[in-house]
């Protein structure tokens, strides 16, 4: 058995049962589990993905862009992290690269996206 094959092993133990293929493009909620003074909730972050990163899968990584106000705000979430309830992809644009890092400087019309219909 080779080192790669005994990592896949160890890794399918770790990795989350349910989670979508999430794609560069795509508006997506992640509802994150936050624990406060001994108590649990869920608390939902809407954005659109900009990048995708990882090499296996337990290593897949989104970054999720959202504007509030004047400001965006960036979240990198692990796929496959315990603390994420469940991925909802909401709609998904037509973009023809990986990274989408461009969409930060745009503003306006400039800033919009082809929408795909599901």
């Amino acid at each position: 058995m080779s080192n790669s094959n005994i990592v896949k092993v160890a890794q399918k133990a770790f990795l989350q049962e349910g989670r979508p293929e999430v794609k560069t493009g795509m508006e997506v909620e992640v509802s994150i589990i936050i624990k406060e003074n001994g108590k649990e909730r869920i608390q939902k972050f809407k954005g659109l993905v900009i990048k995708n990163a990882g090499k296996s899968a337990l290593e897949k990584t989104i970054t999720v862009r959202r504007k509030i106000g004047a400001f965006g705000v960036e979240k990198i979430f692990a796929i496959h992290s315990p603390t994420i309830h469940k991925i909802d992809i909401l709609r998904q644009f037509k973009v023809r690269r990986k990274s989408i890092k461009f969409i930060r400087e745009l503003t306006g019309k400039a800033a919009r996206l082809r929408e795909i219909k599901l």
